[in-house]
């Protein structure tokens, strides 16, 4: 019995100017310009949809410097899709730009890996090494919901309908999650933060917001093995995505970028 397949989409909702040395552990010797871009996504088919994270606020845009686009939710609007009624929402990890606007999901499930809920109020929060990434009161909101049946957790991984499927990888944070979608192009991997950029997984190089350095490199072979391809394989923060795959519209280009479809380039 063949899996039914979904579209998958890329929004843009903030970008910033950053430079190669911040981006790679021990730093570039080629200190040229790497910006950045941030990115919410949408799954869905004619059944069923799936939001996965929730970036951040204006507010929080102003805090940490980041160019603020439009909020997710007006990007989901874009496409047909209304936040407070959303049903189901992935959060890869609790870092502030993909958890931030939990509460514009009021009536949402949200997935999340039981390690990152345990990391992100755990010991470890003790030091800035690694809290710097998470805000408290992001993840105490989060704890909130816990009290209102509202998150369900997952360890490893999970099926959440066929053709969409959960897969810890760990790493950048202790609990980071990919989502793997069964498309009309194949297996498409939204890696998030387990490779942030595609230079990330095709160097072998990382991040250096980072948790375990191992287990960020062991998953780069997890996600090219999750995938159809390399070129299935979809990075967290990369403005190349947003040149590599074409906009579903039109008037969507530079906002949404359409992922069950091949790469243009």
């Amino acid at each position: 019995m063949s899996l039914p397949v979904y579209e998958v989409y890329a929004i843009k909702y903030a970008t910033r100017d950053a430079r190669r040395s911040a981006h790679f552990v021990g730093g570039d010797a080629h200190d040229a310009a790497m910006p950045m871009d941030y990115f919410v996504w949408l799954i869905r088919n004619a059944d069923r949809a799936y939001v996965v994270d929730t970036g951040f606020t204006a507010e929080m845009a102003a805090k940490r410097k980041r160019d603020f686009l439009r909020t997710p939710a007006q990007g989901l609007a874009l496409l047909g899709v209304d936040a407070a009624t959303t049903r189901d929402v992935i959060i890869t990890h609790l870092h502030y730009d993909h958890v931030g606007t939990f509460g514009d999901f009021a009536q949402a499930q949200f997935h999340l890996q039981d390690d990152e809920m345990c990391y992100a109020t755990g010991r470890h929060m003790r030091h800035g090494r690694f809290n710097h990434g998470y805000e408290a009161e992001d993840v105490a909101g989060m704890v909130r919901l816990v009290f209102k049946d509202r998150v369900t957790f997952h360890k490893g991984t999970s099926e959440l309908a066929p053709g969409v499927t959960l897969h810890h990888i760990g790493g950048h944070t202790a609990g980071l999650q990919c989502v793997r979608i069964m498309t009309q192009r194949g297996r498409v991997v939204l890696a998030s933060d387990a490779s942030h950029y595609y230079e990330h997984m095709e160097t072998g190089r990382c991040f250096p917001t980072i948790f375990h350095v191992g287990d960020t490199l062991e998953g780069y072979s997890t996600l090219q093995r999750l995938a159809e391809s390399r070129q299935h394989i979809i990075p967290g923060h990369d403005p190349l995505v947003m040149q590599r795959y074409a906009a579903p519209s039109p008037a969507l280009e530079g906002i949404v970028v359409r992922l069950d479809v091949a790469p243009r380039n």
